[in-house]
């Protein structure tokens, strides 16, 4: 399981949301909630998606999708369709519902705990 911390900026909190999402292969999904509990903070999934509006441009924020396994469309209206293609041009594909198969694509890192930090001391916030 992982740790609890406590935030001290929303940067701080955005640069850790960045380095789980950068090591996403492409293909591959993951969900908000699942980085938000890699980042020891399982309800702050709200927060991975505001981190990922604001992302550089080279991240690849289109391979986060929500719980259900479909585009998050809110807030924006040409973010989803671009969000899809996307990922579609990876080769995820989407359902009639609308959603991909996360039994497939879901992309689980072989050691969460020690996903994004060597040591609790290489956290960028605390």
């Amino acid at each position: 399981m992982a740790k609890r911390y406590r935030f001290s900026e929303p940067s701080n909190f955005y640069e850790a949301v960045y380095r789980v999402v950068e090591r996403i292969p492409k293909g591959r999904v993951m969900t908000y909630v699942q980085i938000a509990t890699i980042l020891g903070a399982p309800r702050a999934s709200r927060a991975v998606g505001y981190a990922l509006r604001a992302c550089p441009e080279s991240l690849q924020w289109q391979r986060v999708i929500n719980a259900q396994g479909k585009v998050s469309a809110r807030g924006d209206v040409e973010r989803p369709h671009l969000q899809r293609e996307l990922l579609e041009d990876e080769g995820v594909e989407f359902g009639l519902d609308e959603s991909c198969d996360l039994d497939t694509l879901r992309w689980e890192p072989r050691n969460p705990d020690r996903f994004a930090y060597e040591t609790p001391e290489d956290l960028p916030f605390r």
